[in-house]
Parts: C-alpha cells; sequence; structure tokens
C-alpha cells in the first residue's frame, strides 16, 4: 500500500545527525515507558484523525520463534495481555482494531515487548515501528495539523519517499500463491487417505505455529479451528520408529522435534544440540515423531496454501515457500 505522505517521528532531533544521516546525540534508544513515550502516541493519533481513520487492521503479525534480542526484557503474552476480548487469538492478520487498541499495539511495539504488526487503514493510512524508537506513518492526506502537533510535543516529524516497513511489491509478487479452498482441501484428503499426507502445520503469526494430525475424520474439525489467513503447510505422518526417529539427531546445529502423545496431542520443539538430550527425552516417550529442518532451503512439505477469508477472497499478502506440488498446481491455473 503505497500512500503519497510519508514522515518518520522521532525524539532524535535532526541537527544531531552526521553527513550520512546517524543520530549522534544523546538520547535513550529505549522507551522511557512515560511522557516521551506518550508523545508518540499522541503523535499517531493526531495522524489518524487527520487522516480520517477510527479502525486499524492488523497485518503480518509476528512474535519472536525462540528467542528475544530486544533491549528490553522479555515479557509474558509478548505485550498482548488484555488488548483483545478474545484473548491472544484476536491477534492475527486483517484483524480490525479501534484506534485505542492500535495505540497499545504501537507501545508494545515502542518497549519492544515481543508482538510486532504493520496498522494501517486501506488507502488512508499506515503505522510502523522501527528500532531505536522509529516510528513511520503514512496517509493519503498532508496532515499539516498533525505536524504542528507532533512538534509541540517535542517529537521530530521528517517527510519521507516511503517506509522501510512497508509490504514491499517484492515480497508480495513472488509468484502465484494457492489459497487453502476446496480444491486444495479436496487434493489433502486424497493425500491423507492415501497415507502420504498426515500433519498439518499451521502458521498462525510469523515466529508462531500449531501442529495437526490429519485423518479423514479430523480433517474437518482442524479446517474449520485453523487461525484466519494463516499459512498452511502439509507434511507425510509421523514415524512410529522413535528409535530410528532419535538416531537421526544431528551433531550440531538446530532442528524441530515434532511428536504426538499417546493422547493424541501433536506438540513440537526447536532445539539446538545443548538442548538435544532434553528433547530425545521427551519425545523418547511419544507414539510417533519426525524431526524437521529449520534452515531455509532444507524445509520441504509436501503442499502449502494461506487460508482466503470467508468470501473465498485471498487477501493475506504472505507467502508460502512454493513445494513442486505447489508449482504443478499453478502451472495449471488459467493464464492472465
Amino acid at each position: 500500500m503505497h500512500l503519497p505522505y510519508v514522515y518518520r517521528v522521532t525524539k532524535y532531533d535532526p541537527t544531531d545527525r552526521d553527513q550520512q544521516g546517524h543520530y549522534t546525540g544523546g538520547a535513550d534508544t529505549v522507551s522511557d515507558h512515560g511522557e516521551v513515550e506518550t508523545s508518540y502516541l499522541q503523535a499517531v493519533a493526531a495522524f489518524a484523525g487527520d487522516s480520517g481513520v477510527a479502525r486499524l487492521a492488523i497485518r503480518e503479525p509476528q512474535v519472536p520463534s525462540f528467542a528475544h534480542f530486544g533491549p528490553e526484557p522479555p515479557v509474558d503474552g509478548f505485550g498482548l495481555d488484555g488488548l483483545f476480548p478474545a484473548g491472544p487469538s484476536g491477534f492475527h492478520d486483517g484483524a480490525e482494531v479501534p484506534l485505542d487498541i492500535g495505540l497499545q499495539l504501537v507501545r508494545a511495539m515502542l518497549r519492544d515487548n515481543g508482538a510486532w504488526c504493520r496498522l494501517e487503514a486501506e488507502g488512508a493510512f499506515a503505522v510502523h515501528v522501527g528500532g531505536d524508537q522509529y516510528l513511520y506513518i503514512s496517509s493519503s492526506r498532508p496532515c499539516e495539523g498533525a505536524l504542528v502537533r507532533t512538534r509541540e510535543l517535542g517529537l521530530f516529524p521528517e517527510r519521507l519517499a516511503g517506509s522501510p516497513y512497508a509490504f514491499g511489491a517484492d515480497e508480495e509478487e513472488r509468484g502465484i500463491q494457492r489459497p487453502a479452498d476446496d480444491a486444495f482441501w479436496a487434493d489433502l484428503r486424497e493425500a491423507v487417505v492415501t497415507g502420504r499426507a498426515g500433519i498439518l502445520e499451521e502458521t498462525y503469526l510469523e515466529g508462531a505455529s500449531r501442529w495437526h494430525h490429519l485423518t479423514g475424520d479430523t480433517l474437518d474439525p482442524v479446517r474449520a479451528g485453523l487461525a484466519p489467513r494463516a499459512r498452511l503447510a502439509a507434511w507425510p505422518p509421523l514415524s512410529t520408529g522413535i528409535d530410528a526417529v532419535l538416531r537421526a539427531l544431528p551433531a550440531d546445529g538446530l532442528v524441530e522435534g515434532v511428536w504426538q502423545d499417546h493422547d493424541g496431542t501433536i506438540r513440537s520443539a526447536i532445539a539446538s544440540e545443548d538442548e538435544f538430550p532434553e528433547l530425545a527425552a521427551r519425545m523418547s516417550r511419544a507414539h510417533a515423531a519426525a524431526l524437521m529442518p529449520v534452515y531455509a532451503g532444507e524445509r520441504m512439505p509436501l503442499c502449502t496454501a494461506v487460508l482466503p477469508d470467508s468470501d473465498g477472497v485471498l487477501r493475506a499478502r504472505w507467502r508460502t515457500e512454493p513445494t513442486p506440488s505447489d508449482r504443478d498446481w499453478a502451472d495449471r491455473q488459467p493464464q492472465g
């Protein structure tokens, strides 16, 4: 979404930047959790007001996958606790929230609590939070009143050509994306019935996923319980040969263990070599298990898809990495 008016809003005085644009002043690069942070939120509210926006859509939400590298200590719930009536499940791609909840999400991102997303009103407004208290606001309008208000708050709005955190065309145009429509589920059912597929990976947030055991009986309930706009990947069945699975643990590196407890629950954990003994102990008691690669280029499910909205339209902008099966499906689609 390209909007004509883009501003970088910070607490950093532009006169304290060197010739390369790097800030050389003494302002802290973390939130003060107080007056300055409140000024940031008031600036966002002012720009939203000038843009005629009262609700924002959450886009491409993410949480840390298994490590926290931010300057502030991690918090439980990634800063999402209490923000959504239905709990953290309300934090999903496409969810619309009132401006006050949007401001609370901006606060969580300024504090580097863990949750991150783009907040947008299609064709009118967007706000993105970068590192070191850099805030990027885009609007379809010049927002002259908001610029005055932002300066009154002691912040510095600077006009830019674009936000570095806007969703890029190169991210959206990586080829055709298969939707998880009725045809996809029919193909998946056939793969399950014939024994080629047995588990489904549901990435409901960037950095967070759930695993589901697939049978002819569980396929429909699994489909009904998926998060909106989730990315899906179907995998072969887990192996009941637990000893052979554990012998395949590599000497070092990262690996994801996926296992099914005897009650049918599918669990997973990403572990490094120091954590392999604990992972092996947990998997040794499982009914079935598998080891999944985690490195780019090595992780190859049977097929992938992204959930469309309830009207059948695929509005999610994130993409799955295509498998050979996905490319075969794309080749069969009408061109033009």
